[in-house]
């Protein structure tokens, strides 16, 4: 990780709804704000996102260490006149002293399962929600729809183009991050591409033709200054009848002087039916090895279907569908609590409904991630913390309880690790590049099924026998 990333990263402490600041007070006043609680981060299950690539982690870590109220906070919040002196003064030395589980950024990650538990003073526990539900719920997103992309890809790259069109900064510096741990092989972002040590990805736009007095005038130039990089835009004004021609003059000058052009990219139009042509035009005038770089109201649906035309593009630029997650703007992600410790006794809670998806699991708990003998996953269990794994297992869908599954013989990983433990960070930030590794990785132990774009399979997440008893128990409690 870049040491921009530190110098750059600001104070978020005051990044919260108001709510939870006037929670914090009622429980300051109470009397109860040391209480040990436990929250759960997760999503819930909607049509687009059947599965998710975990990122977010590295800022939110930045966010813990830096959680401090300046002067300046204090006197905006007295100006609040909500809150007495008292509380403000307890907030100038407020810092976070808990606890932090995690998956780790690249882990694959499904509905209702925790991704993220916090087990820390009341008080600390509650401030922190709104500002970890924005980071990982954000670049969780992005890096998930990257991934769904990269799938539908097949093999051949993905760029991500979408600074332009991100909601913000922000947005689009981080979701720049997400994307490549998505895997996207490169950005157009040069700020991310300094923060996060990600190689910047780029040749010129429509205006650079627009400046000369022809295309081709244009092009000799753009491969003059890079003549060992020269990919070229052919859509100015006619792809087939100016563009490619004139690109093709280009590249015969550029060999004959020995260098050899990269490529042209596509941006407009029937990519089908253009790249078919252009990898033709090519290919007669000996440019076998030229790739066709293909962007323009991209996404994985996209892809495939110029994947099933058998277009010839080799890379993809994907920009607005990728950086605001077009079809599913929200992963949905939520901070519950699930058990605080009153006179010493840790009490499990739950939040109950007449919807089955919006109850939630009590208890501290762990994740594990079973593996069959082929080293494939067939199940993750929700279990409670201390919970020791027997053989063998019966499993069920926690919202398709009629879906069996009996493991006799398999391996389990934990999927949380420690990222805080009593305040101080016990975790070493992973790199863009190292945690896209791991998305990588993690993505092969699953079956196509899960993995496929429409209609994919439903994977197996249960909650273990000692953790339903005692759903149950408070269920039967509260009826």
């Amino acid at each position: 990780m870049s040491n921009l990333t530190i110098k750059n990263q600001r104070n978020l402490t005051m990044m919260t709804d108001l709510y939870q600041l006037t929670m914090m007070y009622a429980y300051f006043k109470i009397g109860n704000h040391k209480s040990q609680a436990v929250f759960d981060m997760f999503f819930r299950h909607h049509g687009e996102i059947n599965y998710a690539v975990f990122a977010g982690l590295a800022q939110a870590i930045s966010y813990i260490k830096d959680l401090k109220f300046e002067q300046e906070d204090i006197d905006y919040l007295r100006s609040l006149n909500k809150f007495d002196e008292e509380f403000l003064n307890y907030l100038k030395n407020f810092k976070f002293s808990g606890d932090i589980f995690s998956a780790e950024e690249g882990e694959i990650v499904f509905p209702y399962q925790p991704i993220l538990i916090v087990k820390a003073p009341l008080i600390e526990a509650q401030l922190i929600e709104t500002a970890i539900l924005n980071i990982i719920n954000h670049q969780t997103l992005i890096a998930t729809k990257a991934s769904k992309i990269v799938h539908a890809a097949n093999g051949k790259p993905v760029v991500e183009f979408g600074l332009r069109r991100a909601q913000g900064p922000d947005a689009a510096v981080y979701g720049s991050r997400a994307a490549i741990i998505g895997g996207c092989k490169g950005t157009s972002n040069v700020l991310a591409g300094q923060l996060f040590d990600i190689e910047p990805k780029g040749t010129h736009a429509h205006s650079f033709i627009l400046a000369h007095n022809s295309e081709q005038e244009a092009f000799d130039n753009f491969a003059q200054i890079y003549p060992n990089s020269c990919l070229l835009l052919v859509d100015t004004y006619d792809t087939l009848k100016s563009g490619m021609p004139a690109a093709i003059n280009t590249f015969k000058k550029l060999k004959e002087k020995g260098h050899k052009p990269v490529g042209v990219r596509l941006d407009s139009g029937d990519l089908s039916y253009l790249s078919k042509q252009a990898r033709i035009m090519l290919d007669n005038a000996g440019f076998n090895d030229c790739i066709i770089f293909a962007s323009g109201d991209i996404d994985e649906n996209v892809i495939q279907s110029l994947s099933a035309q058998n277009a010839k593009i080799d890379v993809y630029g994907v920009g607005t569908k990728l950086i605001t997650s077009n079809a599913a703007p929200s992963l949905g992600g939520v901070y519950k609590m699930s058990s605080i410790t009153i006179n010493g006794v840790e009490e499990p809670r739950m939040k109950v409904s007449s919807s089955l998806e919006k109850m939630t699991n009590p208890c501290f708990k762990k994740v594990y991630r079973l593996y069959d003998e082929n080293g494939m996953a067939k199940a993750d269990l929700i279990c409670l913390h201390d919970e020791k794994l027997t053989k063998p297992l019966e499993l069920s869908h926690q919202t398709a309880g009629w879906k069996k599954l009996v493991l006799e013989d398999y391996t389990a990983r934990e999927l949380l690790v420690p990222i805080f433990k009593n305040g101080k960070c016990v975790y070493q930030i992973k790199s863009a590049a190292e945690s896209a590794k791991k998305a990588e990785n993690e993505l092969l132990k699953f079956w196509e099924e899960y993995k496929r774009i429409n209609i994919p399979q439903i994977y197996k997440v249960d909650i273990s026998a000692a953790l339903k008893k005692i759903k149950n128990e408070i269920l039967i409690d509260l009826s």
